[in-house]
């Protein structure tokens, strides 16, 4: 599903070139659930940019679903990226003018979808993911945990093969983040979507199928 090799990225300072990412080389089988760890400037948030598309390497080889995608152009990337590759960040990002089904359905408007189907497919994964009572509210209406499963619903709303998790249970207490990260492990495990995750929480790494570990923007086990 993802296949990088010998991706560098580095950053130009005052102080001189900054190598964030070192010739990371890895690979993610589809339908696994991967867990990111290492400290804080391991380039983990870096990586995942890049294997989503996000961000462009300075150097390297990156194919998702067997596609080189540093040979896309600007268009093919981003309707590659929204119909292949799915984002949930640590802070959810909604749009507070717009209701949570309203957000969950943004992609899929984007993409063209017609908006009944997009009402219908973004209606059906907020009532799975425990907001049927919920999907006329705005974010600020919402829990933390609620506002983070809509995040996830609008990460899931395009069917993507892969979705990319940058701590997405950082800003919830125990309980919630650990309620949340089941429900990924379960689409994940009911669905064969493909999940790569950076957290910094062991108890949640263990329960992955893989852990990948980076210091110094490298892979170290």
């Amino acid at each position: 599903m993802i296949r990088a090799n010998n991706v560098t990225r580095t950053f130009p300072t005052p102080a001189g070139e900054l190598r964030v990412l070192r010739g990371i080389d890895m690979h993610v089988r589809a339908g696994e659930f991967v867990s990111v760890m290492g400290a804080s400037g391991a380039g983990k948030s870096t990586l995942l940019h890049i294997l989503g598309t996000l961000d462009t390497p300075t150097s390297g080889e990156l194919r998702i679903d067997g596609q080189d995608t540093l040979s896309f152009s600007e268009a093919e990337l981003t309707s590659f990226r929204n119909s292949t590759v799915g984002f949930v960040f640590q802070f959810h990002h909604l749009l507070p003018e717009f209701t949570a089904l309203e957000n969950t359905m943004m992609p899929a408007l984007i993409s063209g979808m017609v908006r009944q189907e997009a009402e219908e497919k973004g209606g059906k994964l907020l009532r799975d993911l425990g907001l049927a009572q919920r999907l006329e509210h705005r974010p600020g209406e919402l829990s933390g945990g609620e506002q983070q499963r809509v995040a996830v619903a609008r990460a899931l709303v395009m069917n993507p093969k892969v979705v990319l998790a940058d701590e997405p249970t950082g800003n919830l207490d125990t309980s919630t983040g650990n309620e949340l990260f089941g429900l990924l492990r379960d689409i994940n495990r009911k669905q064969g979507t493909t999940f790569l995750m950076v957290t910094h929480n062991n108890a949640l790494s263990s329960q992955c199928d893989r852990v990948i570990t980076m210091a110094d923007g490298a892979i170290a086990g």
